[in-house]
């Protein structure tokens, strides 16, 4: 018999729509911190908490996800959405998870333009980061454990990092090596992929309905395809039919389409591709905007990829045509958003049901483990990255004989966000702390330590 505290995985059907939509709410309202922190909160709120997840479902979602061009954890929110209610629970899933990111976003756009101050934001959100930053760290701790489960798969988290963190090779290429790695174990090793006695539980297979035989096929798929493809490039090609081929909202929605195929890697590679044309090429604005950009896409709930809309809006601002300035603005902020996440659910709701029903098929499910280990260094990585940039006022990256080096001024220390960040790491792991107040509270200890020292 389980003990009472166990949560035991759910059957598809046993989780209603509404109780649903309450807990993306809550996955919306606490999306900070990037992509590993947005997979840590949906991790600790559908495997942990509600247990609506088995451990090895939401990361067979995950691996697949990382695969995909795009922001991975808003696709993780849409595919783990699909997996309870189908489309309409990715759509909920997946719209929810965007909505308070692009509320933040337009409304600090406007305030930019309109040469207001938002340097409140920096109060507001300054032990916010460092709460997150605790949370990044208890789910790269809570999910490595659990699938580090060999020397192997440890390997190749490790060799992911450092790809990643010291190489700075392509996201691509290390989820194709790990891919390829993990096939091959597979086929010659498979004793490389788990443990001694390791056996599938029936509680991580069926916790949530596979597909039926009417949902899968090659006709439905097509036909979901040809949906999503017209939902997606049907704006586009109207806004080329409507207006001249150099009107700012053709060249943003062919722009960002493009960003929207080609990015792998997640918000990281699109804001390095999109800084390069932006402010290169297009000259929409500066580096320093950029950067201002990038640091309301930090501090606000909502994909880091959401930074785009921020470009789309001054780009529209400054090449206005005939409409109002502030007009124009919203509109490429609603536009560049659209192309965006529109291929997202593409990905996802042709994707997903294939992903679903190969689960079982031994190759496969090799090659996604290797990829599930180095989603693990990735978010390392990540980690890493984010919590120097938190815990050090500067942080100055270097290269030296072919590593990439990211070195902390180690005058900089910021103890205040150590001690918030250390204490919400303890609270979450130890004490089992609940994620919203423990990060309503590290947000006003911060907030009131920051305006102390004004």
């Amino acid at each position: 018999m389980s003990p009472p505290d166990e949560r035991r995985p759910v059957e598809r059907g046993q989780v209603s729509l509404r109780e649903a939509v309450g807990v993306w709410l809550r996955v919306a309202a606490q999306s900070f911190g990037g992509p590993a922190g947005q997979i840590g909160v949906m991790h600790r709120l559908l495997v942990e908490e509600k247990g609506w997840m088995g451990e090895r479902r939401f990361l067979h979602a995950l691996s697949f996800c990382m695969l995909l061009p795009g922001p991975e954890a808003q696709q993780l929110a849409t595919y783990c959405g699909w997996l309870m209610h189908r489309v309409r629970g990715g759509l909920l899933a997946g719209g929810l998870f965007i909505l308070p990111g692009f509320l933040s976003i337009l409304a600090l756009s406007v305030l930019y333009v309109s040469y207001l101050e938002v340097l409140w934001v920096e109060a507001l959100f300054y032990g916010l980061k460092a709460g997150v930053l605790a949370v990044v760290a208890a789910a790269v701790w809570t999910i490595g454990r659990r699938t580090l489960e060999t020397p192997f798969l440890l390997a190749v988290a490790a060799g992911a990092f450092i790809a990643l963190f010291f190489f700075d090779l392509t996201f691509p290429v290390v989820l194709v090596v790990a891919l390829t790695a993990g096939w091959l174990a597979s086929r010659w090793a498979p004793a490389w992929l788990a443990p001694a006695g390791h056996e599938e539980t029936s509680e991580e297979e069926g916790e949530l309905a596979a597909p039926e035989a009417s949902e899968i096929s090659w006709g439905l798929t097509v036909r979901v395809a040809a949906t999503w493809l017209a939902i997606w490039l049907v704006p586009v090609i109207a806004l080329r039919l409507w207006l001249a081929p150099d009107h700012i909202f053709v060249v943003e929605a062919t722009f960002f389409s493009k960003v929207a195929l080609i990015t792998f890697g997640g918000a990281y590679a699109a804001l390095a591709f999109t800084a390069q044309q932006g402010v290169g090429v297009y000259g929409w604005l500066s580096a320093s905007e950029m950067l201002d950009g990038l640091g309301m896409a930090e501090t606000t709930p909502g994909p880091l990829i959401q930074v785009l809309q921020f470009v789309g809006f001054l780009a529209a601002y400054r090449q206005p045509g005939t409409l109002d300035p502030l007009v124009a603005g919203i509109l490429g902020s609603i536009l560049t958003t659209w192309m965006i996440f529109a291929p997202c659910f593409l990905w996802i709701f042709v994707g997903a049901p294939w992903m679903e029903r190969l689960r079982r098929v031994e190759g496969l499910s090799g090659a996604l483990r290797g990829v599930t280990a180095a989603v693990v260094g990735v978010m390392l990585n990540l980690a890493l990255w984010f919590g120097l940039h938190v815990l050090f006022g500067e942080v100055e990256e270097r290269h030296v004989m072919g590593l990439r080096l990211f070195v902390p001024d180690l005058s900089s220390p910021d103890f205040v966000a150590l001690g918030i960040a250390l204490a919400a790491l303890w609270g979450l792991s130890r004490r089992q702390w609940p994620l919203l107040p423990t990060l309503a509270s590290a947000t006003l200890i911060g907030a009131f330590s920051l305006l102390l020292r004004q």
